[in-house]
């Protein structure tokens, strides 16, 4: 009779443990920080209701893709266009999601306008400022208290960790960072403000991203986030470096949001490891080895790769308030076309048929100490 309890018990027990299971990121890692989704124009508008659906059940906070970008949100002088980042704010609202705005100033996907006046000359350093600040009033006033964190300047340094030599800072100087910081903070004072950055994993540009934070923070300039965004590879950061980095941040007294996370799983398609937008080149069958689907062998490395990433977060889940991928399933990857063309990549926890890979299990298993 003990035995048949004792077996009875344990079938119970083990029914419980089931049923406590999590069966979302978003629950498994509920208290230690936000699971976000990058999200595409098909998925705002409603259009890409598979993805939506996953979106609503795994996450709970989004960034946009794109449409808060200048070169959408304010395409012309005159002309700001609100409709896709309305409807962007409302799907989160709906969901109740922390909602990320990216990004206020960057040096890519900003109109030439911009920079220069009607007669197509540089604008002065002041033309540029007023221009700034009335974008970054316009857009993040509009938002006030909706979009809980912005990410304010994107991508501003160099690979040595020197400032990038940007419209923005030859006409403005390199305090501009700090004004579009301070623009922010004037249009929402309750907003989380953000600068975000590829490489900091790289000891000389976390140096760099260090020295600016200390620089903003001398000045009285309220940034609360870093972004590292964590385009990986299967080898590249290492765990030491991402660990590094993260404490690194972390002693400055700023959080660390991994912003942008996927894997790459593809041959390297160039000598630097890099997530420039601009960057190309050519197509080569040896730099797409799986366009029809990914070997287990790779599958497996995908997986561990992920459940060691997601170790290091929740180690320092006293730091880290955010961990966004960068797009919701493999078919929607940026990875996909950059910096090939065409290629088929595999970066993201859901496959393009939307279901759940090996990885996304790792990951919540994880989570769930199991």
């Amino acid at each position: 009779m003990s035995v048949r309890i004792a077996l009875l018990a344990t079938c119970l027990f083990g029914l419980a443990a089931t049923a406590q299971a999590p069966t979302s990121l978003k629950a498994a890692y509920h208290g230690d920080f936000y699971i976000g989704a990058a999200i595409n124009t098909a998925q705002i508008t409603g259009e890409d209701t598979r993805g939506d659906a996953i979106i609503a059940a795994q996450f709970d906070s989004i960034s946009p893709e794109n449409c808060l970008k200048w070169e959408n949100v304010h395409p012309q002088p005159d002309k700001y266009d609100f409709n896709l980042p309305d409807q962007y704010v409302a799907f989160g609202q709906k969901n109740h999601m922390f909602i990320v705005g990216h990004n206020l100033v960057w040096h890519s996907q900003t109109p030439a306008w911009v920079f220069h006046d009607d007669k197509g000359n540089l604008l002065t350093r002041d033309a540029l400022l007023a221009r700034m600040r009335d974008h970054i009033h316009t857009v993040v006033g509009r938002y006030k208290g909706r979009i809980q964190s912005w990410d304010v300047v994107n991508e501003a340094l160099n690979e040595d960790g020197t400032l990038r030599p940007s419209l923005w800072y030859k006409i403005i100087g390199p305090d501009y960072i700090e004004k579009a910081f301070e623009y922010a903070h004037e249009a929402d004072p309750g907003a989380q403000l953000n600068y975000n950055d590829y490489n900091l994993e790289n000891e000389p540009k976390r140096n760099g991203a260090i020295t600016l934070v200390k620089q903003l923070q001398a000045a009285g300039i309220p940034i609360s986030t870093v972004g590292i965004q964590e385009h990986d590879s299967l080898d590249w950061p290492t765990l030491d470096q991402l660990n590094a980095s993260i404490e690194a941040f972390g002693k400055l007294g700023v959080k660390v949001a991994i912003s942008e996370l996927d894997v790459d799983i593809l041959p390297r398609a160039t000598r630097q490891q890099t997530a420039d937008v601009s960057v190309r080149a050519a197509q080569n069958p040896a730099l797409n080895p799986w366009p029809n689907g990914l070997p287990d062998s790779v599958e497996q490395q995908l997986t561990k790769r992920y459940a060691d990433l997601f170790g290091v977060y929740l180690k320092h889940r006293e730091v880290v308030n955010r961990v966004t991928l960068w797009g919701v399933t493999d078919a929607d990857s940026w990875k996909n076309d950059w910096p090939v063309p065409g290629r088929t990549n595999y970066p993201l926890l859901f496959d393009r048929s939307g279901k759940p890979k090996p990885a996304y299990d790792a990951v919540l298993r994880l989570a769930s100490g199991q």
